[in-house]
């Protein structure tokens, strides 16, 4: 399996298994700072996901599903301490519509990234932090993941019962300063925290959280050369995000694989 690199080295092949493990995503920041990073899957027409049929609730398409793409999911999430998701990803979790278990995976595909992960002295599965104001986060759904820290990030305004009941569950809870939580605050707990990477599996809205405050660091983008239309869909990005923000393209790679032709897209943050 390999694909076919347009940037920065052009018409050089690579092997699809190893391209995203390779970048050492947990070595690039400087001691007392994170490197946060997110990674969508998308059609040519710009959906990450659909609203479903008589349901308020969206989900990643199925015709651009596939994996090729999944691997290098899990090479980024092998890559990381912590996973940064919302309390609407626990919901899906309760009614069994997830797409995963917040991986590293344990299919035996994905045995490379465990054995990868203890010779990198990192735990076997990383942390994992949910964004959350409203706190409406299934508690059996919390218990799916046992021997791994949760920490949970709410505004001022939280419930004292909920609250309670997640504690109680095993969950951290962090009430911030503000109504809502903010990337700023985010970065900051997570670095107080001692962690290094920060892998956002979330949808738009997270993402907006982080990008605009300026704490994402990277975004890599599968471009799924599909046009699959809808008029219920969700973009990378929602909301209002303090004006422009600039990305660098750090690597572009083609699959050409018949049934899954995509682009494998890497991009930098520029800070303001």
């Amino acid at each position: 399996m390999t694909v076919l690199s347009l940037y920065p080295t052009a018409e050089e092949e690579r092997p699809l298994q190893g391209l995203y493990l390779g970048l050492n995503l947990h070595r690039q920041a400087a001691d007392g700072d994170l490197l946060i990073y997110s990674n969508y899957i998308a059609s040519l027409d710009g959906r990450i996901s659909l609203t479903k049929a008589h349901s308020a609730e969206s989900q990643v398409p199925a015709d651009i599903i596939n994996r090729r793409d999944w691997r290098l999911y899990q090479e980024l999430a092998a890559q990381a301490d912590v996973m940064i998701t919302s309390a609407r990803y626990f919901r899906q979790l309760a009614k069994g519509e997830a797409q995963d278990l917040l991986p590293v995976g344990q299919e035996d595909e994905y045995a490379d990234l465990l054995d990868w992960r203890e010779s990198e002295g990192l735990k076997a599965q990383p942390d994992v932090l949910i964004l959350s104001n409203s706190l409406d986060i299934p508690v059996p759904a919390l218990k799916l993941l046992q021997g791994r820290r949760v920490l949970i990030c709410t505004g001022k305004h939280a419930e004292p019962e909920k609250i309670a009941a997640l504690q109680a569950a095993g969950a951290e809870l962090f009430e911030m300063d503000a109504p809502d939580v903010s990337g700023a605050a985010v970065k900051d707990l997570l670095i107080a925290q001692g962690y290094r990477t920060a892998y956002m599996i979330a949808g738009p809205q997270v993402h907006r959280t982080l990008i605009a405050d300026r704490v994402l660091d990277r975004l890599f983008l599968t471009t799924r050369l599909r046009l699959i239309g809808g008029t219920g869909f969700d973009t990378i990005v929602s909301g209002e995000i303090g004006g422009v923000a600039d990305l660098q393209l750090l690597s572009l790679y083609l699959d050409r694989n018949d049934s899954t032709s995509q682009l494998f897209a890497q991009y930098a943050l520029q800070q303001q």
